[in-house]
């Protein structure tokens, strides 16, 4: 097996996507665009998407650090737009889209107009969570776009199974289509259940941080393997797996969260940056397999009429879903009192496709029952520019129409306020329990030791309520910034001295490494509101 034009993909994408930190255009989007360019470049190798690899190993991943990262409780106090869309909406898309489709390509076979209403009907769990996360939208748009992203591949991919029967003459029917669709939701939500709480004991009884984690690496892609094989959705499971397991990750200790927050990072950076620059490459792969129509004409209006049609089917369910429960509900309009026509236009704007409706799209069938599919091709070539027109259509414009709208950000100081009032709870509960056990004989500890305990404890009250207050006027700086700034001079100050001694043979490397140990973790302690900004 040749290895080197995967580790060309991963080092490329990853450089892309650093080298998009440094510009106002979001990673998804230059890593597609890249690729697009790479994908024509001489020597560049040719990467076919095999829905065999990206189904089973590199969703599973992807949705569980999505999950990890999202609230379980905001996810259900919003549960009722998140359900709307998840699966309301893709059900809507995949007949609205297919009906359209029927009528825009002549000759199309409505089941198989009906296949790509299923795959172009999910919005994309990556797209929409590394676009909101860049763009800093209200709390709770991200959390339903987040929730749906987590959910809609579930319902497309059931859609896409009946579908598919049904084009290639297996005779699927809407009572088979319900079963379809309720073996796969129940029996996924199922699996993730059982799963979920025996996973966690044994994520609390392991003490070593790297079998934990290698446990944490593991889960994903057993939740997604155990739920497929009963035939139930393995994105539900993993879902509901990751969700528990993030809901109760406070029970895990401190040195395995820190690891494996570590290493999911990681691992999300390169899956998101490889599938956003595999979307781009699969141009050549798309463009071999469209010869029998007229690339100039009916091939480029085909794409931007099934565009259109995704863009404003997605328009037509999002408003009636916001508006209607609520002029239907008194208690929805007493609990959602703000709710205004820009939550629904950027929710309806948000709606990126991805590489999962490219990998379902690449898993249609040549043949069924020795007979071509009708206009796979052409399906595929559909699926294709409709995943890249959302992407720079939308993904561009996205940014700009939040900041013309001014939607309301989470007010800074009202965020820095509610975390300096929970801190000050935590402390005088701390401070509490060391007076009760500095009560017992067997906690005696040395006058300077207690006074050490007391004074980091009153570090961490007054570190918050400190960003409060003002700044220097020299530097800038609030008074925290200050002593965090001074804390790591003075700790690179040590390293260097620990550095030298090292050179000189006065210590051993393995002494050294202890001792940096320690001062990485002291300096993590001092910048630790920074790393979480």
């Amino acid at each position: 097996m040749d290895v080197m034009p995967l580790l060309m993909l991963i080092a490329a994408s990853a450089a892309v996507a650093g080298a998009a930190r440094r510009t106002p255009v979001p990673a998804p989007l230059l890593l597609v665009a890249v690729g697009l360019v790479a994908a024509y470049v001489p020597g560049v190798p040719d990467y076919t998407l095999d829905p065999g690899i990206v189904l089973p190993l590199l969703l599973p991943p992807l949705l569980h650090t999505a999950a990890l990262d999202s609230s379980y409780l905001d996810i259900r106090a919003n549960i009722r737009p998140v359900a709307l869309l998840s699966v309301g909406y893709v059900l809507f898309a995949t007949l609205a889209v297919g009906y359209a489709t029927f009528l825009i390509v002549p000759g199309l076979p409505l089941t198989a107009a009906l296949v790509l209403g299923a795959v172009v009907a999910p919005p994309d769990a990556v797209a929409a969570t590394a676009i909101a996360r860049r763009l800093g939208l209200p709390s709770r748009i991200t959390t339903i776009l987040q929730g749906e992203s987590l959910v809609n591949d579930a319902t497309a991919i059931t859609a896409y199974k009946v579908a598919l029967a049904a084009a290639v003459g297996e005779g699927a029917t809407w009572g088979e289509g319900f079963r379809e669709f309720a073996l796969a939701s129940v029996g996924g939500i199922g699996v993730g259940l059982i799963l979920m709480v025996p996973l966690h004991w044994l994520r609390k009884r392991l003490r070593e941080p790297l079998l934990q984690n290698t446990l944490s690496l593991l889960i994903p892609f057993a939740a997604y393997a155990a739920a497929e094989e009963v035939g139930a959705s393995g994105v539900l499971a993993v879902v509901v797996v990751a969700l528990y397991l993030g809901h109760h990750s406070w029970q895990v200790d401190f040195a395995t969260r820190l690891q494996e927050a570590a290493v999911w990072r990681m691992v999300a950076f390169v899956l998101e940056s490889a599938v956003f620059a595999l979307i781009g490459l699969q141009l050549p792969v798309v463009m071999r397999g469209l010869g029998e129509y007229d690339l100039g004409q009916a091939a480029l209006w085909y794409a931007s009429a099934v565009f259109a049609a995704v863009v404003a089917a997605r328009f037509v369910w999002v408003f009636p879903a916001t508006f209607l429960p609520r002029a239907l509900s008194a208690r929805i309009r007493e609990r959602e009192p703000d709710t205004t026509w820009k939550a629904p236009l950027v929710v309806g704007w948000a709606g990126m496709r991805g590489v999962v409706s490219l990998a379902i799209a690449f898993s249609i069938p040549v043949t069924a029952h020795g007979q071509p599919f009708p206009a796979r091709n052409l399906v595929l070539f559909l699926t294709f520019t409709t995943v890249i027109g959302t992407l720079v259509v939308q993904g561009l414009t996205l940014p700009p129409l939040i900041r013309r709208l001014r939607l309301p950000a989470p007010d800074p100081s009202a965020v820095t306020l509610a975390e300096a009032q929970a801190q000050s709870e935590a402390s005088t509960a701390a401070d509490r329990r060391l007076d009760e056990l500095l009560a017992d004989d067997r906690n005696a500890l040395p006058e300077p030791l207690a006074d050490r305990l007391r004074a980091v404890m009153e570090r961490r009250r007054n570190a918050v309520w400190e960003r409060l207050g003002t700044v220097n006027e020299v530097t800038g700086e609030s008074a925290d910034d200050t002593y965090r700034r001074l804390a790591r001079e003075m700790i690179g100050a040590e390293r260097e001295v620990f550095v030298s001694l090292r050179d000189a043979r006065r210590i051993d490397d393995e002494m050294l490494r202890l001792l940096l140990r320690r001062l990485d973790l002291e300096e993590a302690a001092a910048y630790r509101e920074e790393g979480a900004g």
